[in-house]
């Protein structure tokens, strides 16, 4: 090959890998126009983790109570959850009265929240958090509380009032389709008419798949992110099923997603009972490629220093956190192996490869570089960080060059391949 090829090559394959990076850049549908979101939520939510006891006689350490999420906020604030981004203190359902106040406004059980939402609220904010609240667009929220239907603007004014920085808008308990798409986007637009800058978060397509499939393009235009699966469980089975749904589905759900609107995978149940360190790494690894909103559900009071490292990893972080906002994807799998990776801004690239076996040991897996990022992950070369399960440095490959990785069962290795 004579010299001047030999110069010219490289130069020829960087412009290849700016065009892609131009190409991933094209804004996908419009979002939801309230300035929110723009990169995917992070914070705490103790639906999972504490469900809907309201028994505070006989469990006052783990009921729906104001002081369950002021020791939560309290903690956020001091033991570094804040300062990496966990920034939402989410209550889920169970924390209304059984009735509406005599102006058919909701109102917090008197008992377990004495300050009222205001008050906690107040509380937060003082830590340097954020609200969030939960709803339903039926008649009757899931556990049996009251609904926002035909109170829609009502509810929008109160939780702006008392300060309220973040909706869950669940969606039991509608008699019809057109009832819960239009009680979806009236919402939406009573939120943004208050003035204060509240997160929708919606189940919207969760409910919508019963019937037909969801508009997303539509979707996004009314809510920051979306839940389109079942409830998440503490278990590997239900991580299992969430991975699967998203990837039999990407077609149509990726490319929707992006700065404004996600799709919300649920919760990490990281520092529970349920998932062994290796299916925790995967779920960490996973949801950092699927830009999904980082709630946690666990208890900040009683979780392991490896947790809250995996769960504060600022690296791994960052790739959730990207703001060229495009969700990964699962790219193939092969002899359960699962090959996942997300396009990055500065033309950097993660890769997620998944040991979905559950006999046996450690396997190893090759992959070639040609072969990632659409082939231009690696051109004319890249440097790869190992991110997970542990941090190192793997060096310098071409983009002729093959990665062989050892990956435990139902673990997963977490890789950034960046420009040399």
């Amino acid at each position: 090959m004579k010299r001047e090829n030999r110069i010219q090559q490289p130069s020829f394959l960087l412009a290849l890998r700016f065009l892609a990076l131009v190409l991933w850049s094209f804004p996908g549908a419009r979002a939801l126009d309230n300035g929110l979101a723009m990169t995917p939520t992070m914070g705490w939510l103790h639906w999972e983790r504490f469900m809907c006891n309201v028994d505070c006689q006989e469990e006052p350490d783990s009921c729906i109570s104001e002081k369950l999420f002021m020791q939560m906020a309290e903690l956020m604030d001091s033991d570094g959850w804040k300062d990496v981004g966990y920034e939402y203190l989410c209550i889920d359902d169970c924390w209304m009265a059984p009735k509406r106040d005599s102006k058919g406004r909701l109102q917090a059980d008197p008992k377990r929240f004495p300050s009222g939402i205001q008050g906690l609220a107040n509380y937060v904010h003082s830590k340097g958090l954020k609200l969030g609240i939960y709803a339903d667009v039926g008649n009757k929220t899931c556990a049996g509380f009251p609904g926002s239907f035909g109170y829609y603007d009502i509810d929008a004014k109160t939780f702006a009032d008392w300060g309220v920085d973040l909706l869950k808008f669940d969606g039991c308990h509608c008699d019809s389709i057109e009832h819960l798409e239009n009680g979806y986007k009236h919402m939406s637009l009573a939120l943004n008419r208050t003035g204060r800058s509240i997160v929708y978060s919606c189940e919207w397509p969760l409910y919508m798949w019963h019937f037909r499939k969801p508009n997303y393009t539509e979707i996004r235009q009314y809510c920051n992110h979306w839940r389109n699966f079942d409830d998440i469980y503490d278990s590997w089975q239900s991580i299992k099923n969430i991975l699967d749904w998203t990837s039999s589905n990407q077609k149509r759900i990726v490319d929707i997603a992006g700065p404004g609107g996600w799709n919300d995978p649920d919760m990490l149940v990281i520092g529970n009972f349920g998932l062994s360190w290796d299916q925790q790494v995967t779920q960490m690894a996973l949801w950092a490629i699927m830009a999904a909103p980082l709630l946690m559900s666990n208890d900040l009071r009683h979780i392991s220093p490896q947790a809250k490292a995996l769960l504060q990893d600022k690296d791994v972080i960052a790739i959730n956190q990207d703001p060229l906002g495009k969700q990964g994807y699962r790219l193939r799998k092969e002899d359960n192996i699962e090959v996942w990776e997300r396009p990055l801004s500065d033309l950097a690239w993660a890769v997620a490869m998944v040991n979905l076996q559950e006999i046996g040991g450690p396997r190893f897996y090759t992959i070639s570089m040609v072969s990632l990022g659409q082939g231009m992950a690696c051109i004319p070369d890249c440097i790869i960080t190992q991110l997970l399960p542990v941090k190192r440095k793997l060096g310098f490959y071409q983009w002729t060059s093959d990665l062989k990785i050892q990956i435990n069962p139902t673990g997963t290795v977490l890789l950034r391949l960046a420009a040399n």
